[in-house]
């Protein structure tokens, strides 16, 4: 099976009872802080009951053009909060809810689209819209296209609106941040994109089971930048994200072979606890995973090629 195939047609992503905990926290901690995302370099926040308005509103827009029960919703991008929003959205207007891997195209991202046959579609970037203008060419049914990056226009049987044509009944303004307020909240951070076929049901089911605030970064290429921004206290990650975080830390060190390596590992592993508390420590605020508690468990994958520091592994939560 290719990595970017999807759940079988007719399997919703979305937890049955979203909506109903969403109402819940909505209810119960309306100020509290639910999402946030770095946008052109500032924090936004959207509160539980922002979000509790922009999923009615976002719902009622949707069925304004056409979506309904028997639609199904594309969604090709980052995991963040607008992704987010209108997945819910979909679910309050009756339709169904599918990611996509936002590298999938030609032949590959075709033969998505002929079997999932979605009926409307999310894309996050303006390559990506010009792949999906590509592979729609000769679909049997028309498709809208929704992206904040391009302007109205037709090709084919594929219709591309921007965003904004969901934002005529007066959207939640989120509100704007300090980093320094982000940091003293308890956060969990996500780095991740449609392409991780669980992550949007996981994300979901951890946010909505736990009613914990979630952080994006702005862009995959600032998302070390950012996270260090938000020190965030755990992290939703799939496998391939972990290898890449292991990665990095592994980065951080000296080069293998190297005397500052070699005094680092026998620190990290010898019996002075002093150094190996202060090495993984100078490690993790490089990071910005100096208030790290958990990780929420992703996709089951094989283990890493080069263990992760056991600081790291320790934190690894069970599934659910």
């Amino acid at each position: 099976m290719s990595v970017h195939e999807l759940n079988p047609v007719g399997v919703d992503v979305l937890p049955d009872n979203a909506l109903e905990r969403m109402k819940h926290w909505a209810a119960g901690r309306p100020l509290q802080v639910a999402l946030r995302h770095k946008r052109r370099g500032r924090w936004k926040a959207w509160r539980w009951v922002d979000v509790l308005h922009e999923v009615a509103r976002l719902g009622v827009a949707l069925q304004r053009q056409g979506f309904g029960p028997g639609s199904r919703l594309a969604l090709s991008g980052a995991l963040e909060p607008t992704a987010i929003l209108l997945a819910l959205a979909a679910q309050a207007a009756g339709g169904q809810v599918v990611p996509v891997c936002r590298r999938a195209e030609g032949g590959e991202l075709r033969g998505l689209l002929l079997r999932l046959q979605p009926s409307h579609v999310f894309v996050q970037s303006r390559e990506g819209v010009s792949r999906w203008l590509e592979a729609a060419q000769e679909l049997p049914r028309e498709l809208l296209l929704f992206s904040a990056q391009s302007a109205a226009r037709r090709q084919g049987n594929c219709r591309v609106l921007p965003l904004a044509a969901l934002e005529d009944d007066r959207p939640v303004v989120p509100l704007i941040q300090p980093w320094r307020a982000v940091r003293l909240q308890e956060t969990v951070w996500c780095e991740e994109g449609s392409e991780w076929r669980e992550g949007l049901g996981l994300l979901l089911r951890h946010w909505l089971d736990s009613g914990s605030g979630f952080a994006f970064p702005e862009s995959s290429e600032s998302a070390a930048r950012d996270r260090r921004d938000v020190a965030p206290t755990a992290l939703l990650l799939s496998e391939g994200r972990r290898q890449a975080l292991a990665a990095e830390i592994e980065q951080r060190l000296a080069p293998a072979g190297s005397w500052s390596r070699q005094v680092s590992d026998w620190a990290l592993h010898g019996p002075e606890r002093g150094l190996q508390r202060w090495i993984a420590a100078r490690v993790r605020e490089l990071l910005g995973l100096r208030r790290l508690e958990r990780l929420l468990p992703g996709e089951a994958a094989p283990p890493l090629a080069r263990p992760a520091p056991a600081w790291l592994g320790e934190r690894r939560e069970q599934a659910a």
